[in-house]
């Protein structure tokens, strides 16, 4: 019996997302779990199409959110604009919390991707370039030139991209 190939594909198959969205789509699930009262990000690294740790920004384990202590967010009540100061943050950011993830459970991060709805700041480059990302794709713009200057320097492809 001959198979006719010219049937067309149901309406979910032709829409199917490519990689990048899929993985970019689930950054955006992923930032929900922020506790953050200045920016959601979410964070997911990935090799070979298969997800290897996630993060979103938030307090460290067991020590209270921003939300949770009086005063709220420190650096909203000293005025301190995005991407200055970073030392008087609680939180720790998406992809140092999936750095960290990969870390506890020994898993490598040699030759990877990441996946971020926000391009990463200095420290989280770094943190990247060490651990051996070679490529960072991205849907937001973040005030950091000196991360962009590094990543380039760092041999780290970065990708820009919008999705629906």
């Amino acid at each position: 019996m001959e198979q006719n190939n010219q049937t067309s594909l149901p309406d979910h198959i032709d829409h199917r997302p490519d990689w990048d969205t899929y993985f970019l789509r689930i950054t955006q699930l992923i930032a929900q779990r922020s506790t953050c009262l200045r920016r959601q990000v979410g964070a997911v690294i990935v090799k070979d199409k298969r997800i290897l740790a996630t993060g979103y920004n938030g307090a460290p384990n067991g020590v209270p959110h921003c939300f949770q202590k009086p005063g709220g967010c420190l650096r909203e009540a000293r005025g301190i604009p995005s991407g200055e100061r970073q030392e008087l943050c609680r939180g720790l950011h998406a992809e140092q919390n999936a750095i960290l993830q990969a870390a506890a459970f020994g898993v490598s991060l040699k030759e990877s991707v990441l996946y971020c709805t926000h391009q990463p700041c200095v420290t989280c480059a770094k943190m990247l370039i060490n651990a051996g990302v070679k490529r960072i794709v991205f849907l937001g713009s973040y005030p950091d030139g000196l991360s962009l200057e590094l990543l380039k320097e760092g041999n780290i492809v970065l990708e820009r991209k919008e999705i629906d």
